[in-house]
């Protein structure tokens, strides 16, 4: 009973905790500007199935897709055992579904050899980070702490399902010693390999050694549940939603400003001057409550795996801007902001801003609107949106365009093209061709 009231304890905490954790981001997300998003339903549905659940982008990157989608089935599928252990540590009970008998012994064969392969692939892509030091990972923006999360989850996986079957393997050696008292006897795929390790040991031995193993899993899983919110491993839960309430459009389409639109329809006359809004707010964005929901879960969802500065062609030659950088520095500042709030007001403010304190004008225009970021990335997250959108405070609320961009803009505000040539000189050029054609 003491266990299963200390057990019952640990869990009802850690959900709790996952609940308050889960709050913290949901409230960070809620910050930003309403946007509405429920367009071709069944179009988005059929997204998220092929993208987030069938892995649909990482493949191409074969290696490491392969190896990510491992580590992804696997770990799920594995997991699916908690619901015995559970029920297990509830109500005392010891391998409740035991009962089933060779289907059993079959389903927790099949796990046992996920579990091998998501060891496997975890070693893999810690020796790919660590030693083999792949470009991508040892960027600039990812400093001492995102090397650190990445390892501490791939290091826990290899000790959860390592956890799993050392537990497996001294339970069957104990059971196979009861063998035909009124117990099942059973054996599985790879754990039993592992009995010679613990055959010599007497019972109680491996009574503790399997209840280490059973505490070391639930516990450990219980840990990672609660860990994953801070850290970019969250995105093992936004990448669904994130999938869900992508752009549909083409990404190189740009959405016209709403605010814009209204008040050009307005000096038309296809509106009445009574839509116009007083105070609407900035043009663009500065800060995190001027980008839009959908933005910052964006960088909520963001995985760090750096595919979209790999193939970011301002990054590849040598500009400062990292659509990665973006996304952690979006993130961060809307951790940081959020947790002010909540401190200080709703209605309060640091005196900081995304676009200065996190992010430069120098990275912003770096940027060739290319998308190659957005069609790389395996979320379908929109780096490019962030960027247009602090680039359009910086020309609607600053003027602080570099002088090229401002020298067109004044061009078409003048002559209704990027050129310097007035609309009656346009065309001049071609009387050299008539001249020529008439000789």
């Amino acid at each position: 009973m003491v266990a299963q009231i200390l057990f019952s304890m640990v869990l009802l905490t850690a959900i709790a905790l996952f609940v308050r954790n889960v709050r913290r981001i949901v409230n960070a997300i809620s910050m930003g500007r309403p946007q509405s998003i429920n367009d071709q339903p069944a179009l988005r549905w059929r997204k998220m199935l092929l993208v987030a659940i069938g892995q649909g982008k990482m493949v191409k990157r074969p290696i490491s897709g392969f190896l990510h989608i491992i580590v992804y089935v696997g770990f799920l599928l594995v997991n699916i055992e908690m619901i015995e252990i559970m029920i297990d540590g509830i109500f005392g009970t010891h391998r409740i579904f035991g009962i089933l008998g060779t289907p059993y012994n079959w389903l927790i064969s099949g796990f046992e050899m996920l579990a091998i392969f998501v060891i496997v692939a975890c070693i893999i892509f810690l020796v790919r980070r660590n030693i083999l030091k792949v470009k991508r990972f040892q960027a600039v923006e990812l400093t001492t702490w995102p090397r650190i999360d990445a390892n501490i989850i791939l290091l826990t996986e290899i000790i959860l399902m390592s956890a799993l079957l050392i537990m497996n393997a001294a339970d069957t050696i104990i059971l196979l010693r009861n063998c035909g008292i009124g117990v099942d006897c059973y054996s599985f795929l790879v754990s039993s390999l592992l009995l010679p390790i613990f055959n010599n040991l007497d019972t109680n031995t491996l009574i503790i050694i399997e209840r280490a193993g059973w505490w070391i899993h639930i516990l450990g899983v219980l840990a990672f549940l609660n860990y994953i919110p801070y850290s970019k491993h969250f995105h093992i839960a936004l990448a669904f939603p994130n999938v869900w309430f992508s752009k549909l459009q083409p990404n190189a389409a740009m959405p016209n400003m709403p605010e814009v639109t209204r008040e050009v329809e307005i000096m038309m006359g296809s509106r009445p001057e009574s839509d116009a809004i007083e105070n609407q707010g900035v043009f663009g964005a500065k800060d995190i409550v001027d980008l839009s929901w959908k933005n910052i879960m964006d960088s909520f969802a963001c995985t760090e795996c750096g595919r979209c500065s790999a193939v970011c062609p301002a990054n590849q030659t040598g500009k400062k801007l990292s659509p990665r950088k973006i996304m952690m520095d979006t993130r961060d500042r809307a951790e940081e902001l959020s947790l002010f709030k909540r401190l200080h007001g709703a209605d309060s403010h640091d005196g900081k801003s995304l676009l200065g304190n996190y992010i430069t004008a120098e990275e912003v225009w770096a940027c060739t609107t290319c998308n190659a970021c957005v069609e790389e990335c395996p979320v379908t997250i929109n780096q490019v949106s962030i960027i247009l959108a602090l680039r359009r405070y910086m020309v609607m609320e600053q003027s602080a365009a570099p002088s090229t961009i401002n020298a067109m803009l004044t061009n078409i505000e003048n002559n209704g093209a990027p050129w310097k040539y007035a609309a009656a000189d346009r065309a001049n050029w071609t009387k050299e061709l008539y001249m020529n054609e008439v000789k």
